[in-house]
């Protein structure tokens, strides 16, 4: 069997990865030409760590990483709502890890360079479309260099990001949602934030919302942090903010100008930031079907969703993992990428519509209801804890990372 990867990021790395550890031979076609550590923080939920440590990551990501203590929430008023502990600390058998991006995506791409061999890597090769026939499918790439390649293969799967040239040929009218909620992010050099391995959630995005964690420890020798943050901000006429764009660090930091709390300084740690960059927030609606004939697609290709509740990265790894279970178990190719499909296209649209409607900071939302948005005296008098945290579990029920599970 031969299988082309489209998109070298983390679904084609360790999808790439898992075929491997089967014997199955791939090629990763990434369509930039040189693999940087570009990007902010990401949070890998203990499902996400589970299938990075079954293809053998899991030290160096630890190595690298923050592993966190707890998930707490207030409201914007800096008014505690809830607290939870995370990962190891609330009994799971792997641990929730803060991380750089970039540092992710290195190791992954190393660690396919090292185990396949980097001729089985292939930089600079953007893909503009494919056809196929009952024998196999041809891609056809824009190189880095202006020229151009096909590549035949017997199977394919698209891995190729939100922007997907291989879903929009499948589904032509494909389009990306917007609601109107657009984001900032950025990273800031800053003293440890409560415990120093805690999660937090501020705020909502009518009125503001954050999202900071630690994704580096000691990183100037002085004992200080490198924290990622996430500003959301939601305007029923807001226009999209271009993808990547360096964001306005004063704009932002205006928008949060309020928010001086006696754990944190809000506006202090963006105006202190290294750099903003400006995202809107969208995903897009279920697809009716992934796979044509001996091509499929996977991880954002498939189902982009909200970066709420740090699942999209794990719903991509668990995408990997089951597609490469399903060759192994299937004589058939095209039986095996139909199976991978009947598996995983409705359990990600059920999480793509919990990240609009029910993400996890429903939690604030609930407290900013019940309080009318108004500060109270003690959460207690609104709702009840165990109230709170069955909101919490309802969200890792749909997601698929409750204890339980």
């Amino acid at each position: 069997m031969s299988i082309s990867i489209i998109g070298g990021g983390i679904a084609g790395l360790s999808f790439a990865l898992g075929l491997h550890q089967k014997g199955i031979v791939c090629e990763v076609y990434e369509s930039v030409p040189e693999v940087k550590e570009i990007g902010v923080g990401i949070t890998l939920l203990p499902h996400a760590m589970k299938e990075l440590a079954a293809v053998g990551v899991q030290a160096q990501l630890e190595a690298m990483g923050i592993e966190n203590l707890e998930s707490v929430f207030y409201t914007r008023h800096g008014q505690y709502v809830y607290r939870e502990a995370r990962g190891r600390h609330a009994g799971y058998a792997l641990p929730e890890i803060g991380i750089h991006r970039g540092k992710l995506h290195r190791i992954l791409y190393d660690a396919v360079c090292s185990r396949l061999g980097p001729e089985h890597v292939h930089t600079g090769h953007r893909c503009s479309g494919f056809t196929q026939d009952d024998e196999g499918v041809t891609l056809r790439f824009d190189l880095a260099d202006g020229g151009q390649r096909s590549v035949r293969s017997e199977l394919a799967v698209a891995c190729d990001g939100v922007n997907s040239a291989v879903r929009k040929q499948m589904h032509p009218n494909d389009k990306v949602c917007f609601g109107g909620i657009n984001t900032w992010r950025g990273v800031t050099i800053h003293p440890p934030i409560l415990t120093g391995k805690s999660y937090l959630r501020i705020g909502t995005v009518e009125q503001g919302k954050m999202v900071i964690y630690p994704i580096q420890d000691n990183v100037d020798g002085r004992g200080n942090q490198l924290i990622n943050w996430v500003a959301e901000l939601q305007r029923p006429d807001a226009a999209m903010n271009d993808w990547n764009k360096p964001g306005d660090v004063q704009v932002c930091a205006d928008i949060f100008k309020e928010w001086k709390f006696p754990f944190l300084d809000v506006p202090q740690m963006i105006l202190d930031s290294e750099s903003v960059l400006e995202y809107p927030m969208v995903d897009k609606d279920a697809l009716p079907f992934w796979t044509q004939g001996r091509m499929t697609l996977m991880g954002d290709a498939a189902h982009p969703m909200y970066p709420r509740g740090s699942n999209g990265s794990a719903q991509a790894l668990i995408d990997a993992r089951t597609l490469v279970d399903c060759l192994v178990q299937n004589p058939s190719q095209t039986a095996a990428l139909a199976q991978y499909e009947s598996l995983r296209l409705q359990t990600t649209a059920k999480v793509v519509q919990t990240n609009r409607t029910v993400p996890p900071d429903f939690i604030i939302m609930k407290a900013d209801e019940l309080s009318h948005g108004q500060p109270f005296d003690n959460i207690d008098d609104l709702i009840s804890q165990d109230e709170l945290r069955q909101i919490s579990d309802n969200y890792k029920n749909v997601a698929g990372f409750a204890l339980k599970a």
